[in-house]
């Protein structure tokens, strides 16, 4: 059976990035106080999700939904930006090759892997766990792990013109975790928590590739 165009667009990311941009327009114009409360209605926050006095029905209906939730919501511009920059780049081509449904499967639960990492490590804390960052670095990892020799195309603005250099994705993706561990230890957030789900994030998606390794192969031969 042979597949239609329909069937290869990657309407999985586009997705993902039209409701991340979505909730944050929504949430950005709130006051201080009701925006910080949508925050942290949407986002993970360790001590409650390892709160000893909850049962496990309230877990599973108050907290596992917001470890999912998180993904969507974001600090700032900046944070969003930088997570949305990596979806774009790497995402499209993830999604070419896995399917839109794996995709879509990767994303949204090595996200909340991701999330669920980080409450572990600190669980005490009661500072909110939010954005996507986890969840991108599973798409890194799959990425890395489908197109380990693959070269992308970046633009540099040079003065009042534009330069096209290609560059190695592995090279790309070391500066990209070069910058997370330095942000983890000199930046704000959660300290070695923050690496840590980025980390958590990156492997699980790596082993969600190796894990679906033989249907990859059924859908090249098709």
């Amino acid at each position: 059976m042979r597949e239609t165009p329909q069937a290869l667009l990657p309407w999985a990311t586009t997705a993902l990035l039209m409701i991340s941009l979505a909730v944050f327009i929504a949430f950005w114009p709130l006051p201080p106080e009701e925006r910080a409360a949508r925050l942290l209605a949407w986002g993970a926050v360790p001590g409650e999700l390892f709160d000893p006095r909850e049962t496990l029905r309230a877990r599973l209906r108050e907290d596992l939904p917001r470890l999912f939730t998180a993904l969507f919501v974001h600090e700032d511009a900046w944070h969003l930006s930088g997570n949305l920059l990596f979806l774009v780049l790497f995402g499209f081509a993830a999604e070419r090759s896995l399917g839109s449904l794996r995709f879509l499967s990767l994303f949204l639960l090595s996200g909340a892997f991701s999330v669920l990492a980080a409450a572990w490590l600190a669980p005490a804390s009661h500072q909110v766990v939010i954005g996507s960052s986890g969840a991108v670095s599973a798409v890194l990892g799959a990425y890395l792990w489908l197109f380990p020799r693959a070269r992308l195309g970046l633009i540099l603005p040079l003065g009042l013109y534009f330069e096209t250099i290609r560059v190695s994705a592995a090279g790309l993706l070391g500066f990209w975790a070069a910058l997370q561990l330095f942000l983890t230890l000199y930046g704000p957030g959660l300290g070695k928590v923050a690496w840590s789900a980025h980390g958590a994030g990156f492997a699980a998606g790596i082993l969600f590739a190796v894990l679906n390794r033989n249907a990859l192969r059924r859908k090249a031969r098709r």
